[in-house]
């Protein structure tokens, strides 16, 4: 099936040739710490020049901490990575690095404010007398730079004016300015929609064509079988396989992502609370995404919630669960179709309206949408509730107070006091406050969107022991995620692919089946 999970080889070869391939990019012997968590152990990857090479494995396998030392933003605790048969640079040098390797990641490094010009060659701009910038000089680079590679892209264009797709083939551009050909794409299809990830894929080929040599990260499958040359499975911070993708079926890929590990959640063990026939949530027939072109062949989604019931929606990056989520809660307006909860049907896109029927949020970035750095933990946790801690004109701090502390001891928040800051927060405590806020309001319907991103094992658990909390109290729950430890607390798993629902699970679904599902493929038994 391939390599052992240590015995990375040294060299790869073509299939049919007697020759050995050169290897752009090699790393052997990884391992990376942080604290207690292993993040890497004694892992690696060989990429051959010219080729485009995936590398896959669920969240937490190891992948974005071997990004972060390819590309030099942080060195190995042990190990080695060569470039071309060469050491690589030290951690310093960062034209060094640039000029071996950069990434395109899946949230634009594109400054929206700058024209393209400014944003291909920033803080090395052509410069004229008295050591000005040149501007003309800059436009003339930067559009031989464009034409070059073929990005049809007007250089005095502003970057907020691009979409999603010119942003990352500007991006690729900019690191061939600097005579990179190892370019990492880290989940580049997640916002394109199928026109754009074909277009993806053949500028791909032309670069590979003219030496750009390509890793590939992604949670699509079937993307890996049409443009990978090879693939490598991490599994739980370690190298498990490496293969020609022609000589590793996908089942072998899933079963090589998955394992025989068990999760580090078992939430069989807690006990199921018997669900009421009555629904709390109904979504019928809801389209969303189609405005913004990213299904523009998807079916509408239709499902109840019954009281006590936990429903989760599981897919990768694209597939659509996310914008059901945040419809639900009125984050997001579906181009048709109705969300009901206790048989009234929400107003379509309104926050207020959906807090005031009772749906609680915990949203995918908690940074951008779950709360307000600079505010205390009790003003982040009690600002959807302004009528419980006071009256239409002023707050009764004692209330808000006393509110905070109640939801900061259920949650287990490691903070000193309501008023901590919650900047001041880790990662952990910051998404129990983001909790607290969903929980202020005792929701009849909570939607978590990967409620445990980036959180430790600990602050895991006390996350997801909400969900049985809530079902106790007869309210419905929506769990929109790709982490399998958030699905396994749900009484069933509605997979998404490109905006349509391919499969339902009941509770007990095995690891293979559900991640096959989700990644869009059919495996026997």
């Amino acid at each position: 099936m391939g390599d052992s999970a240590s015995g990375v080889p040294a060299s790869a070869r073509h299939e049919g040739s007697a020759q050995p391939v050169r290897p752009l990019v090699e790393a052997s012997g990884i391992s990376k710490r942080y604290g207690t968590t292993i993040a890497l152990k004694d892992s690696g990857i060989v990429v051959t020049a010219g080729r485009t090479h995936a590398l896959v494995g669920r969240n937490g396998a190891g992948k974005s901490t071997l990004v972060n030392i390819l590309t030099g933003l942080q060195s190995p605790d042990a190990g080695t990575v060569y470039f071309d048969g060469e050491v690589a640079p030290s951690i310093g040098e960062r034209d060094a690095w640039r000029s071996k390797v950069a990434c395109v990641y899946q949230k634009s490094t594109i400054i929206p404010e700058l024209t393209v010009a400014e944003n291909l060659f920033l803080n090395r701009h052509a410069l004229g007398t008295r050591r000005l910038i040149s501007w003309s000089a800059l436009r003339r680079q930067a559009a031989a730079l464009l034409e070059t590679w073929s990005v049809d892209v007007g250089a005095t264009r502003m970057a907020a004016e691009l979409t999603v797709e010119q942003r990352q083939l500007v991006e690729i551009a900019r690191a061939l300015s600097f005579e990179a050909r190892f370019i990492i794409l880290d989940e580049p299809t997640a916002q394109l929609d199928s026109p754009a990830i074909n277009r993806l894929f053949e500028r791909m080929r032309q670069l590979q064509a003219q030496g750009v040599t390509f890793l590939y990260i992604s949670h699509h499958l079937e993307e890996i079988y049409r443009i990978c040359d090879e693939v490598t499975v991490f599994r739980d911070a370690r190298h498990i396989a490496t293969a020609p993708v022609a000589q590793m079926p996908p089942a072998d890929v899933v079963a090589a992502m998955t394992g025989d590990a068990v999760a580090l959640i078992t939430r069989e063990t807690r006990p199921r609370v018997p669900t009421s026939t009555l629904p709390v949530l109904i979504v019928d027939n809801l389209e969303t995404g189609a405005a913004e072109g990213i299904f523009t062949d998807a079916d509408a989604i239709s499902f109840e919630v019954r009281a006590g019931e936990a429903v989760g929606l599981a897919g990768g990056g694209g597939s659509g669960k996310r914008e059901i989520a945040e419809v639900i809660a009125g984050l997001r307006r579906a181009t048709s179709g109705s969300v009901s909860v206790d048989g009234r049907v929400l107003p379509a896109g309104s926050v207020p309206d959906a807090l005031k029927a009772g749906v609680g949020l915990v949203p995918q970035d908690r940074h951008a949408e779950g709360f307000v750095a600079g505010l205390s933990i009790a003003e982040n946790i009690t600002m959807t509730v302004p009528d419980r801690i006071g009256n239409r004109v002023l707050i009764a701090p004692k209330r808000r107070d006393a509110l905070a502390r109640r939801l900061i001891r259920d949650l287990v928040v490691k903070a000193s006091g309501p008023q901590v800051p919650v900047s001041a927060l880790s990662g952990g405590n910051q998404q129990k406050v983001v909790m607290g806020r969903a929980m202020a309001n005792e929701p009849r319907v909570l939607v978590l969107i990967q409620p445990t991103a980036g959180v430790d094992v600990r602050s895991k658990e006390t996350l997801l022991g909400v969900v049985d909390d809530v079902r106790a109290r007869g309210a419905a729950v929506v769990v929109a995620s790709d982490e399998l430890d958030d699905l396994r607390t749900c009484d069933r798993v509605l997979v998404m692919f490109q905006g349509r629902v391919v499969g339902e699970f009941a509770s007990g679904w095995s690891d293979r089946e559900l991640i096959a599902a989700m990644e869009g493929i059919e495996i026997d038994g």
